[in-house]
């Protein structure tokens, strides 16, 4: 599945149309977080994570987005099952990244 970068109203649909979903939050000044986009951008390809939405959201332009996962620091990653938030956490690291979408893999 292709990296989807959604805005607040797009990410609130797509939490209802979707059953699991991961969420990278950026900002265009942030190193790191352009730094993981490739990383990002290849486990959604992957074929053990079909199935699962993965969504781009600018934590500076998304105000309501970046409020339901608690996002703390850059880049930011969430977790969502069923509309509700599993896990959230700031890294860089593609394992702990790989850890979360585990807890929603079923």
């Amino acid at each position: 599945m292709v990296v989807q970068k959604v805005n607040d109203a797009e990410f609130k649909a797509a939490l209802e149309s979707h059953d699991r979903v991961v969420v990278k939050y950026y900002a265009d000044w942030c190193g790191n977080c352009r730094l993981f986009a490739p990383k990002f951008n290849r486990m959604a390809e992957e074929e053990k994570n079909a199935g699962i939405a993965f969504l781009d959201v600018n934590a500076e332009q998304s105000p309501e987005a970046r409020k339901l996962a608690g996002v703390s620091n850059l880049p930011f990653f969430a977790v969502f099952q069923n509309g509700t938030l599993v896990k959230g956490d700031f890294t860089s690291k593609q394992e702990s990244v790989e850890a979360m979408i585990d807890l929603i893999r079923g």
